[in-house]
């Protein structure tokens, strides 16, 4: 059985939790790690999605630029934070082998 660092497991925890659209399945095959493992950590996290949104609506509706640009920063937030969990896991995996 492998020992993940804390800082790794919040950081699992805090990409599904930023990935919407994403399963359990799909955001531990990114990491390299078993389902199980990642829902684990999410159940002791006491982590859950926020359910629906809660923000006000806007009085009107935003122009297809602004949408476009939304989508453009939410998808480089997802990505900043993936590079980053998966640079940690790099070091970690790194310095477990010793050739």
């Amino acid at each position: 059985m492998k020992n993940y660092p804390p800082q790794f497991k919040a950081d699992a925890v805090a990409l599904y939790q930023s990935r919407r659209e994403a399963t359990i399945r799909q955001v531990a095959a990114d990491l390299g790690i078993n389902p199980e493992t990642l829902r684990n950590w999410v159940r002791a996290a006491g982590a859950s999605r926020p359910r629906g949104r809660r923000a006000e609506t806007p009085t009107e509706p935003p122009t297809p630029l602004e949408a476009e640009n939304a989508a453009l920063r939410k998808k480089v937030r997802e990505l900043e934070e993936e590079r980053k969990i998966l640079r940690k896991a790099g070091k970690y995996f790194a310095g477990e082998t010793r050739w």
